[in-house]
């Protein structure tokens, strides 16, 4: 262990510089930005003064842009510069209407970062200079879509995600706002993900206020889009219940804001919707068409010519290009969607080997002096001030339950399942607060027992996903980012579904950044019911068996991972992750058949409504004791049994039960330090000879310097009986024989 204490010191030493080196970081940013707000609600149309000044800012942040990638070119690295040109002009759009209150937007293809940043520099919320130096090098501007003041707090990671996650955003934000509207931007690849697909299921049959803008330029990763996946999405889209509103081109921006009206008339009736550019085509659209539309006749004429492609060639112009406003990788993606000679891919584009100065100064680079005027009028406006406030650290107050009430609860005494207890405290919370309680349900409820508390909530704060696991994780993700108050945001289903399919809703806290500059877990619980072997006589394969190995991986990112091992103790921790702001995992037992833990001293029940959570439980305690059981979730009754067969034959042995994790710090030490030795009993894998010890054993023996430790769990998980708790457990060796056992083997070794 000292040698992990040792890199964890170092760890926190090189993160520390980082964050000396990184510039938004704190409580509250206060930005002064462009005077450019446009209220969706009462301004009918786009006026030619904002239609000129957005123009003008979309050339400053496609400058910035090139700029940037110049800079990185230098030391050999490229960006993804086409996808991100693109981005701007609809981006800025957005930025002009949102108020980050009621109205929000978040980035689907987030591989598109400096079209963000930059557009970000045009308003005034970042220094252009300082996204031009310092893109993609340290922890202000990096390679994907991070929270910044004027940002998403949604930073975007894996292609199909934010889909669901907008939903959620927008449905806590509907129950929350009266005028609330989502805009999220979104590429012509992520849409076929199949949490993508959920997600716009999700906002249908939700009716989520939002409003998704397709980047349809027709280019994806690899290729064109119609040599990769030849579909077009409205027709799917549509089918899933989003209503599609077509635009020519994202770059008209007159049309588009008459679309982004649209798009919020029909989110307040309940309606979401998608903005598709359809793009120019027939016989009339030609290469010559397109140099005259943008204003580069000669340099397409030039290029053509090159290729040996007729100028009166007719061709599709994307309603959204990529590489926007850079002249030859434009009409190079341009030939691509139209399988001519001379088409290139620009999805990862850079400006290595190129001249910024010359790029620069291509023509779709310079602002008309009606432009230049426009944007100079709207600056002499002044400033309006934006306020950018970090999401509360893990552990702040959250939704509390004051000991009269808890005290008013009547909790098993006997045997009972675990989800008693959790069910208990889950209804008596959302009695409570039923305005900041929200349940996202995969048609289990009735199982998992969340159906009790969801009879207290209004329709607008519960939603039922059918069995559409990852979709639902991902909306409880986007439910959080709805508010920065006190908020339960609870997804519940199997755990064996959480370890697969579900774990997205997991991944994605990894790269969620808080102002603080760190990637934090938000305020969710995963709620995994039926966790382990204990799961009555269903089939192993559907068990959630690996449950502490996922609790353990995603741990950096939780305030506290909880592993209920009665339904009183169950009760306690639904209580404990209510109060308090942050990430958090429950593991629920399902059996009904689970022994309520008792007193040593014949007084009762171990745990008691009305008392505060703790770590670590002293269960069983035994004059003189050299060594130790600590017992991780349902088998903690088992170490009892243990202890007082080990009792009676003189080998005083005491037990701990381990009701979550992280332990604070020195806890684990502080028990260990009585005894020479230590066993562990877990209902979950913990490994083999090939794999190295897993699950709790292996953090207890990672902290076991100098002390002999043994440990009960599941090793081979490939076959196993369909029996009861106690034929499952003898199977796999979790029992109270198997644990004297290991405790004398360490004795007779001392």
């Amino acid at each position: 262990m000292a040698t992990a204490k040792t890199l964890i010191k170092k760890q926190k030493g090189r993160n520390d510089a980082l964050l000396n080196q990184t510039h938004f970081l704190g409580r509250e940013i206060a930005s002064d930005v462009l005077a450019l707000h446009l209220d969706i609600a009462t301004t009918e149309t786009l006026g030619e003064t904002e239609d000129r000044a957005l123009t003008a800012l979309q050339i400053e942040g496609a400058r910035t842009a090139i700029r940037a990638l110049a800079s990185l070119a230098e030391i050999g690295e490229l960006d993804h510069l086409g996808g991100g040109l693109e981005l701007i002009p609809g981006l800025l759009m957005t930025l002009a209407i949102v108020d980050y209150e009621q109205r929000a937007y978040t980035i689907e293809h987030a591989h598109t970062s400096i079209g963000y940043y930059s557009a970000l520099a045009a308003f005034g919320f970042v220094e252009a200079d300082r996204v031009v130096e310092t893109f993609r090098r340290g922890l202000d501007f990096p390679g994907h879509v991070a929270w910044l003041p004027g940002g998403t707090q949604l930073n975007g990671g894996r292609l199909g995600v934010m889909i669901p996650t907008a939903a959620g955003l927008a449905l806590g934000k509907r129950a929350l706002c009266d005028q609330a509207w989502v805009i999220a931007h979104c590429g012509d690849a992520g849409w076929i993900s199949g949490q993508a697909l959920n997600g716009f299921n999700a906002a249908s049959v939700h009716g989520a206020p939002i409003t998704y803008v397709m980047h349809r330029n027709g280019i994806q990763l690899s290729g064109s889009t119609a040599s990769i996946m030849d579909v077009d999405p409205r027709s799917v889209i549509a089918a899933l219940g989003i209503e599609v509103l077509e635009i020519a081109s994202l770059h008209d921006n007159a049309a588009l804001y008459a679309a982004y009206r649209e798009g919020y008339g029909l989110a307040q009736q309940g309606k979401p919707s998608l903005i598709y550019p359809t793009g120019f085509s027939g016989e009339d659209v030609t290469l010559k068409t397109f140099g005259e539309r943008y204003g580069l006749a000669d340099a397409v004429e030039a290029f053509a010519a090159r290729h040996d492609v007729p100028i009166d060639k007719p061709v599709w112009i994307p309603g959204s290009l990529m590489s926007f406003r850079d002249t030859e990788p434009m009409l190079e993606c341009l030939f691509l969607v139209n399988a001519l000679p001379g088409g290139e891919n620009h999805h990862d584009g850079s400006m290595q080997g190129r001249n910024a100065a010359e790029v620069l100064n291509g023509a779709m680079f310079q602002p008309t002096a009606e432009q230049g005027h426009a944007l100079a009028t709207l600056q002499n406006r002044g400033t309006r001030t934006v306020i950018t406030k970090a999401r509360p650290a893990p552990g702040s107050a959250n939704l509390a339950m004051s000991d009269e009430k808890a005290a008013t609860v009547e909790l098993p005494t006997e045997k009972a399942s675990p989800r008693d207890g959790a069910a208990a405290a889950y209804t008596l919370l959302a009695e409570t607060h039923p305005d900041r309680v929200f349940v996202v349900s995969c048609d289990l409820d009735p199982s998992t027992k969340l159906s009790p508390a969801r009879a207290h909530l209004s329709d607008d704060h519960q939603f039922e996903m059918s069995i559409e696991e990852q979709a639902a994780a991902l909306m409880a993700n986007g439910l959080a980012m709805s508010s920065d108050e006190p908020q339960l945001n609870v997804v519940s289903t199997f755990a064996a579904f959480f370890e697969g399919i579900a774990r997205e809703g997991f991944d994605m806290w990894q790269y969620q950044r808080n102002l603080n500059g760190i990637n934090e877990g938000l305020n969710v619980v995963f709620h995994l019911s039926h966790v382990g072997a204990c799961t009555g006589r269903d089939h192993f394969s559907g068990w959630g068996l690996d449950w502490i190995n996922v609790g353990l991986t995603y741990l950096p990112y939780l305030h506290r991972f909880y592993a209920p091992a009665d339904a009183r103790v169950a009760f306690l921790a639904v209580k404990d992750m209510a109060a308090h702001y942050g990430g958090h995992i429950i593991g629920i037992p399902r059996d009904s058949g689970l022994p309520i833990l008792q007193a040593q001293d014949g007084s009762g029940p171990l745990w008691h409504p009305s008392q505060a959570w703790e770590a670590i439980t002293a269960y069983r305690k035994y004059a003189g004791a050299k060594h130790a059981i600590l017992a991780f979730g349902a088998p903690a009754f088992l170490a009892s049994e243990a202890a007082e067969t080990l009792a009676a034959s003189g080998i005083s042995t005491d037990v701990y039960v381990v009701n979550g994790l992280p332990l604070p710090d020195g806890a684990l030490d502080n028990v260990l330090k009585n005894y020479a030795g230590v066993a562990t009993v877990e209902d979950g894998k913990i490994g083999t000879c090939e794999t190295g010890l897993r699950g709790f054993a292996g953090l207890v023996s990672t902290a076991c310097t100098g002390i002999a430790h043994a440990h009960v769990g599941i090793t081979d998980p490939r076959i196993a009986p369909s029996e009861g708790l106690e034929k499952t457990w003898a199977h796999f060796g979790i029992t109270a024989e198997a644990l004297v056992e290991v405790v004398e083997e360490m004795r007779r070794e001392a």
